[in-house]
């Protein structure tokens, strides 16, 4: 160890003699609105030149001098997102206000609070009445992008490449811009920035990542522990929960996270990845007013190919590959399981470990997943994990993954991943030479630790589902408590409500901003093809539902007075059934659902 701290100091010293600056974004700016153009103009910086995006084309480009007279309103802004093209016109997408939420290597870190989409549509006024229908739909869809949860970014550092890729590239590649260091998978706004980088404007572009990231501190005896999780949302398969599942034809999975934990101590740092998605196979769960909609496998003769080819390309990635599929033995969780495990035996390559979770861990014998641990516990050492010294010498190198799964790859996967991630913390810090030598210091590290796995747990839920996680108390304390169980209800009902009545427009959002589905005025409208809409009927249904409970009770209290009031009472109890039956009969059209894109 000490050999190993020799060496690190000595590379710090011969590599601070490079005095080249790496590529550092323009982290402020104010956007000028004048009546033909917008202005973006610097202010953190005197050698970068302003530019301008007219608002009558979107047509971005430089700018010498201001225009005359002075400017509409003038606004502080953080960052350009991109921009989108839609039927009349571009918008154009900034961020309005942010927060920092820690530092990473010595480099902030920033979560958007907020972002704005700005309009260049003069052409709305020439377009056609379905174009105008359209175009409302879309902006609708803007304003849900403006929402989007859980995006980071920094000004100076690219977060979408995991540390033992990034030491393995060459040192010049951090004076190459952000965006050119990215990796493709994880930048959440991949499709917007394409008209920024056709316009070489490589200081104003920033790739932004979604999902989580994490950062605690500890001061053992005076020597600084710093440990990060940071969770990479895949942009290929970005969905919703109900409306993303399993894979596509190309083999990229539902919810397919990437999370890396890194430690950080007396000039080394370690690093461990594991990752989550969905199950390889094609399979939906179509919303239809049920709490638990029935899952479907689909048969396909090419399924095979989308299993293999998912696990050739995390193998190319990420070395050797464990998967803990935490799902059911029976039901509908069962059938799937039991098709995947079917698939698993044909890849010799791949270790594939069926867990029940449910069944092995209930009545809160979470302490259980200790015997999940000792079956891969062989496997997860020989994969080992990332250590280096901050000079970036290479120590060792890990030489696989861990790809867990549940149904939804969020409660239990949560779980599990944190299991898995404590054991390897402790063997990181051990090796490091942490000295967390008291019970209370090493407790109050693991507390620290774990909330922010449940924080982590939250914002990928959030992301997916549109609830916090369940299952929160137990990743924190280890088992089940009844403030945790209460809110595990209250989030329940809210991922049924958001599910079935909401995600049909987060879905569109989604494929929208993702590029998955491209506006084009060459291609018949999305709209005209469904003739039947639910948010029209089901308030309609809705009302005659609890109108005609509420008045078959007050029929049937007045029924024993005389006949009339009994025939009321069967008539409207014949209604509300009938009426409940046709919703029954037609759940699935009742429900939000996407209109832009299919299912796989």
């Amino acid at each position: 160890m000490e050999e190993e701290r020799r060496d690190k100091k000595m590379e710090e010293s011969s590599s601070s003699s490079n005095l080249r600056e790496p590529f550092r974004l323009c982290n402020e700016m104010q956007l000028l609105e004048f009546p033909d153009k917008y202005v973006i103009r610097p202010t953190d910086s005197q050698s970068l030149q302003p530019f301008c995006i007219g608002r009558s084309d979107g047509v971005i480009g430089p700018l010498d001098d201001l225009p005359n007279g002075d400017p509409l309103k003038i606004q502080t802004i953080f960052g350009i997102v991109g921009t989108i093209r839609l039927l009349a016109g571009t918008y154009v997408l900034v961020i309005t206000s942010t927060k920092q939420v820690g530092t990473y290597f010595g480099h902030h870190i920033f979560q958007v609070t907020s972002l704005k989409f700005i309009s260049c549509n003069e052409a709305l006024k020439l377009s056609s009445y379905q174009e105008k229908r359209d175009e409302a739909y879309f902006t609708t869809l803007l304003k849900t992008v403006e929402l989007t949860p859980g995006l980071y970014y920094s000004y100076e550092v690219d977060l979408t490449v995991n540390l033992q890729r990034r030491y393995r590239l060459a040192e010049k590649s951090v004076f190459k811009p952000l965006w050119k260091q990215a990796d493709p998978r994880y930048v959440w706004n991949k499709s917007l920035m394409e008209d920024l980088i056709e316009a070489k404007l490589d200081a104003f572009i920033i790739p932004l990542v979604q999902g989580s990231f994490q950062h605690i501190e500890f001061t053992p005896k005076n020597s600084p522990i710093v440990i990060t999780t940071i969770s990479r949302r895949c942009t290929r398969r970005l969905g919703t929960r109900m409306w993303r599942r399993g894979a596509n034809l190309e083999g990229d999975t539902a919810n397919f996270v990437e999370t890396e934990q890194i430690v950080q101590f007396d000039g080394l740092v370690a690093a461990y990845i594991q990752i989550r998605g969905s199950i390889p196979l094609l399979w939906e769960q179509i919303v239809d007013l049920s709490y638990k909609p029935r899952l479907n496998i689909i048969n396909h003769v090419e399924t095979s190919k989308v299993v293999e080819h998912h696990f050739v390309d995390l193998a190319q990635r990420y070395g050797s590959i464990l998967v803990i599929d935490l799902t059911d033995k029976s039901g509908d969780e069962g059938k799937l399981s039991a098709a995947f495990a079917t698939e698993m035996e044909k890849l010799s390559h791949v270790r594939y470990v069926s867990f029940d979770f449910h069944d092995i861990c209930q009545k809160e014998n979470f302490d259980n997943l200790q015997l999940l641990y000792d079956q891969v516990a062989e496997d997860i050492e020989d994969q080992g994990y990332f250590l280096a010294t901050s000079g970036r010498k290479i120590i060792a190198e890990q030489q696989g993954v861990v790809r867990t799964n549940c149904i939804d790859c969020l409660d239990r996967t949560n779980v599990t991943q944190c299991f898995i991630a404590e054991k390897i913390l402790k063997l990181q810090l051990q090796r490091m030479g942490a000295p967390l030598s008291t019970d209370s210091e090493h407790n109050d590290m693991l507390e620290k630790f774990k909330i922010s796995w449940v924080e982590q747990g939250d914002d990928i839920s959030l992301q997916y589902s549109g609830s916090h996680a369940l299952k929160r108390d137990v990743v924190r304390y280890g088992k089940q408590t009844l403030p945790g169980l209460i809110n595990d209800g209250l989030n329940s009902l809210s991922r049924y409500y958001l599910n079935n009545f909401r995600d049909g427009v987060r879905q569109d959002a989604m494929d929208l901003v993702s590029g998955h589905y491209v506006v084009s005025q060459s291609v018949p409208s999305p709209f005209q093809l469904n003739g039947f809409e639910s948010l029209s009927y089901l308030p309609v249904a809705s009302a005659i539902l609890i109108g005609g409970v509420t008045l078959t009770s007050i029929t049937l209290n007045q029924a024993g007075r005389n006949a009339p009031h009994f025939i009321s009472s069967v008539f409207w109890a014949g209604l509300t059934a009938g009426v409940m039956a046709l919703v029954k009969a037609n759940g699935r059209q009742f429900c939000s659902r996407p209109r832009l894109c299919g299912l796989l």
